[in-house]
């Protein structure tokens, strides 16, 4: 290999997290976008809290929070008035270290993003073009359109297609993107106001026939709206404006809208490609699944798939096996099958059209979720699958073993140790890592320290226990955080076979 370079195609979200975590593991990048500057009407506004976990390992994670907006409650609203509160809040109270709800705008969560890259003297590539690559066994050969019109020729060792939905990578590819759209157009918007919805909570009015919702932006009286248009319009006549959906947040809601800064309509999708890697070339993000926007998780699922590739790509390029870039895909794809799956019940759920789905939302959603929101296993089930600190690769062959409720696989549990401290802190090396949880067995620091692998132990806690950890069990964790090995006798030659059998380079 004669160039360890990376070049990404996009400049989303997706390709800046990969962009940031590679840089940070060493690795060369080139990140270009076809668009002039960074985008000014996304749609994504929530960040959960494993994107959360992701960019505190990167130092990120602070600025994230301080510029969002936490939510407390979000609201049911039917006919006009406030039929229900279900309280957020600190909904995931010790299962991770931002237990919250967070709303944060994509077009200021990029400008973050681009800001920490160009801190470590990486800059996107503006107004530059993929044209075509092709690849061979150890290099892609790729051709770009430069700002001024001509072409310019690179090669690289791998390529990232972070290109949204009508990836070029994609297509070049030729890899299958099956799903559909569904019916009708949606629109949002990003509005000041004032009235009752514009405390800082989300809020979901619900009328016989679909939905609007509104989240909270930081700033006093800032909101995004999104909801259906009731009518396709004819875009040879007119551009649709806000003004022509206006009523019912005004109505409904009892809105008054001070300032409209921006306002676009959509489609939306549900697709899912039928491969995420050919070669050296890898698709995520919107690239590789689209759906729709119930649970707020397109933006996360994508900077998930940025993590989960940025540290094999480093392995690889270290001298790891290739086998490691082989559980991209499956890790990755059967997740956004199940997103797709999941959120496509949602969102038919708050658009299906028949007196019983009209008497769902209308009348049993509001009755119901209060009662359900005052047990505290439903929370913490809900806060779970919503914050995605529930996606495993159980199945992914670098998942082995069981030691207590953890499994190879699994997000390794979140634990305080101390007061303002956790077990998170190590996490920051972006490295291979040993826990203990209890006292380590004998003979495990020093094979740790024969093989270059940090060890970490915690004295323990009955909170520990809670979490689902083992008593001096041994959990061999990997750079993104999720246990890769789980062994109840903390077996150092278990742990030695382990690396061997997977030609893992764990030392930077």
């Amino acid at each position: 290999m004669t160039d360890r370079l990376v070049l990404i195609i996009g400049a989303g979200p997706t390709g800046l997290v990969l962009a940031l975590w590679l840089t940070r593991l060493g690795v060369r990048v080139r990140i270009i976008d076809k668009t002039a500057e960074p985008g000014t009407t996304s749609r994504a506004v929530a960040v959960q809290a494993r994107t959360l976990e992701f960019y505190r390992q990167v130092g990120l994670s602070g600025a994230v929070v301080e510029a969002g907006v936490k939510v407390a409650a979000a609201n049911l609203w039917i006919g006009g008035a406030n039929a229900a509160r279900l309280p957020l809040g600190r909904m995931g109270e010790g299962l991770s270290p931002f237990p919250y709800a967070l709303t944060y705008p994509q077009d200021a969560h990029e400008c973050l993003l681009i800001e920490r890259l160009v801190a470590l003297g990486v800059k996107v590539e503006r107004r530059t073009e993929l044209v075509r690559f092709d690849q061979f066994p150890e290099k892609v050969r790729v051709v770009l359109k430069r700002p001024d019109g001509s072409e310019e020729i690179c090669e690289v060792a791998y390529l990232a297609g972070c290109d949204g939905a009508r990836s070029t990578v994609r297509e070049t590819l030729a890899t299958g993107f099956p799903g559909g759209t569904y019916s009708g157009l949606f629109y949002v918007a990003d509005v000041d106001a004032a009235g009752p919805a514009a405390n800082g909570e989300i809020h979901v009015d619900f009328e016989e026939a679909d939905f609007l919702a509104v989240f909270p932006l930081q700033g006093t009286g800032r909101l995004r709206l999104i909801g259906p248009v009731s009518w396709e319009p004819d875009r040879e006549h007119r551009e649709l404006t806000f003004d022509d959906v206006s009523e019912r947040a005004i109505r409904n809601l009892k809105l008054t809208i001070v300032k409209v800064n921006w306002f676009s309509t959509y489609h939306v999708h549900h697709r899912v490609a039928s491969r995420f890697r050919e070669g050296r070339a890898f698709l995520l993000g919107d690239a590789a699944h689209v759906h729709s926007p119930v649970g707020g998780q397109g933006m996360n699922t994508g900077i998930g798939d940025a993590v989960n590739l940025a540290w094999k790509l480093a392995g690889v390029l270290s001298g790891a096996r290739d086998g490691l870039l082989a559980t991209y895909e499956p890790e990755r794809i059967g997740f956004a099958r199940r997103l797709v799956a999941t959120t496509d019940r949602g969102f038919t759920l708050v658009t299906k059209q028949g007196v019983v789905a009209r008497w769902v939302r209308t009348r049993l959603v509001p009755l119901i979720a209060p009662l359900i929101f005052r047990l505290a296993p439903v929370r913490r089930f809900l806060f779970r699958t919503v914050s995605q600190i529930n996606v495993n690769y159980r199945n992914s062959p670098l998942s082995v073993g069981a030691a207590g409720a953890v499994r190879g696989g699994d997000r390794l549990p979140w634990v305080e140790t101390d007061p303002g401290k956790d077990n998170f802190t190590p996490l920051a090396s972006l490295t291979w890592q040993v826990h203990v949880y209890g006292e380590p067995r004998i003979g495990l620091a020093e094979v740790c320290a024969d093989i270059q692998l940090p060890l970490h132990f915690f004295p323990w806690q009955k909170e520990m226990r809670r979490a689902g950890l083992l008593r001096r069990a041994l959990y061999l964790v990997r750079p993104d955080g999720y246990v890769a090995l789980a062994d109840p006798h903390a077996d150092p030659e278990r742990l030695r076979e382990y690396l061997r059998a997977g030609s893992l380079r764990i030392s930077q």
